[in-house]
């Protein structure tokens, strides 16, 4: 579906929902007995990951397309949400993810406000699924039925080395907030730059998105699409919240809740040591290591997430058991 009525939270933040519904056709029979109400169906929310939007879950939207009912939101200042209130002009309050989690609870509230929930997050988006069950850990006992952590973390995001040698990810932690600060106040002239420097940033992009040599030219070209549109002041806006990002503690709400816990073997901005450790914590959760897979691991092995998933969404009963999920969608070019 395309996207849906706005969604905002009380901090300002706008919220595109994309609504997905799996109903039966229009022209099929429903027999409801009188007075008593139909059961809600399960919905699953997708939260997308930092400098993405909505539109990086394509193959798996794709394949849930007329299954079962979705969700699928910008998260604040990203894809086609506007900028929070608070992230803008003079006094500007910093970006949390403590405030994504509660962006999150608003689209919960405008789109699904009832019934069974399976929440899907893609790195940033795991994060804000955390900060959701540290902030409203009552709507998760109630509601979600199961979870789907797909290449986040739940903390110790400063130690990360991107894949650097030590001095250089030293330097790099060092300096890249007040680069990004300064880049992010003068952020026309940046984008001019950027884009004059193309061919450098797609191969930024393709180091640290991906990990396969034959990726799908034309999901390279989307993953681009999709971090180009992420303007300078936004990446700077978010970057300092990942490192006081710690929801260690928070995880422990999603205990008694079906778990899925996916990521790229080779991933560089979170690795898949920090998934291992998400499971350490959730020992009765699924954990699939995708081998020679990066960051984007929802686009550069679409059938292997789709495919955990749909089992995932059996198991919850959101969709039959003997649904064909994984043949849906795998072929839809992205951007299409």
């Amino acid at each position: 579906a395309g996207a849906g009525p706005a969604a905002r939270s009380g901090s300002g933040a706008v919220a595109k929902q994309a609504v997905g519904a799996g109903a039966p056709s229009p022209g099929s029979r429903r027999r409801r007995l009188f007075g008593r109400k139909a059961p809600v169906p399960v919905t699953v929310v997708f939260s997308h990951g930092y400098c993405l939007s909505q539109d990086s879950w394509h193959f798996q939207r794709a394949a849930l397309r007329g299954l079962v009912r979705t969700v699928h939101w910008d998260q604040r200042s990203h894809g086609r949400s506007a900028h929070g209130v608070g992230q803008s002009g003079p006094g500007a309050v910093p970006v949390t993810i403590e405030q994504l989690g509660r962006d999150l609870k608003a689209v919960i509230d405008a789109a699904a406000p009832e019934g069974p929930l399976v929440l899907v997050g893609h790195s940033m988006g795991g994060m804000t699924m955390m900060a959701l069950a540290d902030q409203f850990p009552e709507l998760v006992r109630e509601r979600v039925v199961g979870v789907a952590l797909v290449g986040t973390s739940s903390g110790k995001l400063g130690e990360v080395n991107y894949g650097l040698p030590v001095a250089g990810v030293n330097a790099v932690r060092r300096v890249l907030p007040g680069v990004l600060k300064a880049l992010g106040s003068q952020a026309e002239l940046v984008e001019r730059g950027r884009r004059a420097t193309a061919d450098l940033f797609a191969g930024l992009i393709k180091r640290y998105s991906f990990s396969s040599k034959d990726v799908d030219p034309a999901v390279v070209r989307f993953a681009e699409r999709l971090l180009e549109g992420t303007p300078i002041d936004v990446v700077a806006e978010f970057y300092p919240a990942f490192t006081d990002h710690d929801k260690v503690q928070a995880l422990s709400v999603f205990l008694e809740v079906p778990a899925l816990i996916l990521a790229g073997e080779s991933d560089l901005i979170t690795p898949s040591s920090h998934s291992e450790a998400i499971a350490d914590l959730l020992p009765d959760a699924e954990l699939v290591l995708v081998p020679d897979a990066g960051h984007l691991v929802m686009l550069e092995h679409p059938e292997a997430v789709t495919d955990r998933l749909a089992d995932l969404l059996a198991r919850v009963g959101a969709v039959p058991s003997e649904a064909n999920v994984g043949r849906h969608g795998s072929t839809a070019q992205p951007g299409g």
